[in-house]
């Protein structure tokens, strides 16, 4: 985090009341209090990301303990915008600076003209063009506006980034152009995990849920109402046709290519781990309780025992679990860490046709086995709300998230998963169901899921969903958001075993 004298003195809040919002709407003021060193905001456009970024940069320059501002547009009008929007800032804070300059800057190959405000404090903000060589020699804070479009954004972000060494900051703020574009890469990239920047992300929805269309409205002097705001709706989304999905709600055009390549998959597949496939004939929910808790039992005493009992001690447990009842697969995931921030899935278990009370009692006789046990995930949609609340009242809420899976859970999630078999970070069984499942993974609407309609046959000739996949990615979460240090307490209801021999 960077010293940032803006803090709390931002003037997110003007006179409030129930007829006129504060000056900055939800989503901006956290975007306008985040003081990480490097922050990326992927965004719908005009929702005044940029306007909201002038309002930090006026008190940051204009203050004593502050800093340069070179904001880099890619063209001269946005450059020109973006003063006129700090110059606004400047009279509503009534702060002390002069007024716009226009410089004329000698490039290599062209003149460019820039333009500046100089402070009081002898900070200044300053927009330049997107040449990376205009940021040699600066310090301060950099704010790339509409990244995917500058001609060439990784030099770019390199000049911008060594400013960081003198205690300066990075703000990189765009809506996408395109899959492959460099600016996507960066989102991927922070989202994974893989750079450690704080990502930001409003789609016109979002915006319009905190109050967009009401201050368009407050500052058109139009009158608000659910009617008016739906039909500016449409309107735009007209307007935009084809390009909505890219401009308006933060989805990147890309391929109909899958998620996860195939090469991508195997090359983390371990032929040592067997998948374990239990499925219970037609009828076996009748059965008397006493009769299928033995039948149960006696599966998991034959193929999980030996498998459960030779577990490392000294590796931290986790799992994933999918839900299915009668038709889909529920898929139970165990992982175990290896020390190196690097998971291993000894086995797999899938239960078909298994009733309520037999998928929690072979999940418990799992998860009291799973050595160091630190947390696990559960999907927790429809029936599987059952099983998910459960398992949390038997290990804890600390321990166990319910997961209500959503578009905005795999946009945030899956990238970080994927990102587990390009760093080899992840080993699965080798098996051909567990690889199908991950390939059925694709992108929809900009959503990296195994679509509805993507229903499929495993080697048995029985229906599949990627249900194995799904599980991986809930124990690949579970592992990344388990707390640290050891668990308070420890309920349960068998006695774990008294040994485990052996190790991978």
């Amino acid at each position: 985090m960077m010293s940032d004298p803006v803090d709390d003195n931002i003037a997110v809040s003007g006179p409030a009341d129930e007829f006129e919002p504060p000056a900055l709407l939800p989503y901006q003021q956290v975007w306008a209090r985040d003081a990480n060193h490097v922050k990326v905001y992927e965004k719908s456009r005009r929702i005044g990301i940029s306007w909201s970024e002038a309002a930090v940069d006026a008190l940051l320059a204009a203050s004593g303990s502050g800093m340069d501002v070179w904001y880099v547009g890619y063209n001269r009008e946005m450059a020109l915008e973006f003063i006129n929007d700090t110059a606004f800032w400047v009279g509503h804070y009534k702060l002390a600076a002069g007024a716009v300059e226009e410089i004329l800057v000698a490039d290599e190959d062209r003149d460019i003209l820039s333009f500046r405000i100089r402070f009081a404090s002898g900070r200044r903000v300053t927009a330049l063009s997107s040449r990376p060589s205009n940021l040699r020699g600066k310090q301060g804070k950099v704010v790339i506006d509409e990244a995917a479009f500058h001609e060439n954004l990784p030099e770019l972000l390199k000049a911008g980034l060594a400013l960081l060494m003198w205690g300066g900051a990075v703000a990189v703020i765009s809506t996408h152009n395109g899959d492959d574009n460099p600016f996507n890469e960066l989102v991927k990239d922070v989202r994974s995990g893989r750079l450690p920047y704080s990502l930001h992300r409003t789609t016109l929805d979002d915006a319009l849920s905190e109050g967009l269309y009401r201050r368009i409205c407050l500052r058109l002097g139009s009158e608000w109402s659910p009617a008016a705001e739906t039909e500016w709706r449409r309107e735009l989304l007209d307007l935009y046709g084809e390009a909505a999905d890219e401009e308006l709600f933060c989805i990147p055009v890309r391929d109909s290519a899958t998620y996860f390549p195939r090469a991508l998959i195997e090359a983390c597949l371990d032929e040592t781990a067997p998948v374990l496939r239990w499925t219970c004939r037609p009828g076996f929910e009748e059965l008397g309780e006493g009769v299928r808790r033995k039948e149960a039992k006696e599966w998991c005493d034959l193929h999980l025992e030996p498998l459960l009992g030779g577990l490392p001690e000294n590796r931290a447990g986790y799992f994933g679990e999918d839900f299915g009842r009668s038709g889909d697969l529920t898929v139970i995931v165990p992982l175990l860490e290896d020390g190196n921030r690097r998971y291993r899935a000894p086995f797999i278990v899938e239960l078909r046709n298994a009733p309520f009370r037999q998928q929690e009692q072979v999940l418990f006789h799992i998860v009291d086995r799973l050595p160091r046990f630190a947390g696990g995930a559960l999907d927790a949609r429809g029936n599987g709300h059952y099983l998910a609340e459960v398992t949390m009242q038997r290990y804890g809420s600390y321990r166990i998230h319910q997961v209500m899976l959503s578009d905005r859970w795999y946009v945030e999630n899956m990238p970080s998963y994927r990102a587990a078999f390009e760093d080899r970070s992840i080993r699965l069984p080798r098996d051909p169901d567990v690889l199908d499942d991950h390939r059925s993974v694709r992108m929809e609407r900009g959503v990296p899921k195994v679509p509805a309609n993507a229903r499929g046959k495993g080697r048995d000739g029985l229906q599949r969903h990627g249900d194995s996949a799904v599980a991986c990615a809930l124990a690949w979460f579970a592992a990344h958001q388990a707390e640290s240090g050891p668990p308070e307490y420890e309920t349960v209801d068998e006695p774990r075993l008294a040994q485990r021999r052996g190790a991978w």
